[in-house]
């Protein structure tokens, strides 16, 4: 065998082996996840369900989840992939937009300036669903 063919395989070897470890690394951190639920955990779904676990039933691998009071989702355990932490309080009352707080110097809530609305913004919110149709269809007109 030439040089060229012994590199060849190395480097393919060596994404084998890297797949494996990253494939075998997920598998630990899923199983480490799901050592942690338990009833009234606070979890996220695959496709963005957020819920708290009622109850698990690991013979059929399915969690039912609270969505909201009275509402219940049973899922695959494997759908569960994320154990949402509970926010920490804001520190800073006045950056929070709560009555009473005091706005900070550039004079917004909470907003970068960048977030603040525009002034055609405001405008466009109250417009009629019509008046709508009607601004865009001029905005493509006068573009050209």
């Amino acid at each position: 065998m030439d040089f060229m063919t012994i590199l060849l395989l190395a480097v393919f070897a060596f994404f084998i082996f890297t797949m494996f470890r990253r494939n075998k690394k997920a598998q630990q951190q899923q199983a480490q996840m799901q050592s942690k639920f338990g009833p009234g955990v606070e979890v996220m779904t695959s496709f963005g369900l957020y819920g708290r676990i009622i109850s698990i039933d690991e013979a059929e691998n399915k969690v039912v989840l609270e969505l909201s009071p009275g509402n219940e989702a049973t899922v695959h355990r494997q759908a569960v992939t994320k154990i949402v932490e509970p926010a920490a309080p804001a520190a800073d009352a006045s950056l929070s937009g709560e009555p009473g707080a005091v706005a900070p110097a550039g004079g917004t809530l909470g907003l970068d300036k960048r977030e603040a609305p525009a002034a055609g913004a405001q405008s466009q919110l109250n417009e009629t669903p019509e008046e709508t149709i009607r601004r865009l269809n001029d905005e493509g007109k006068n573009d050209k």
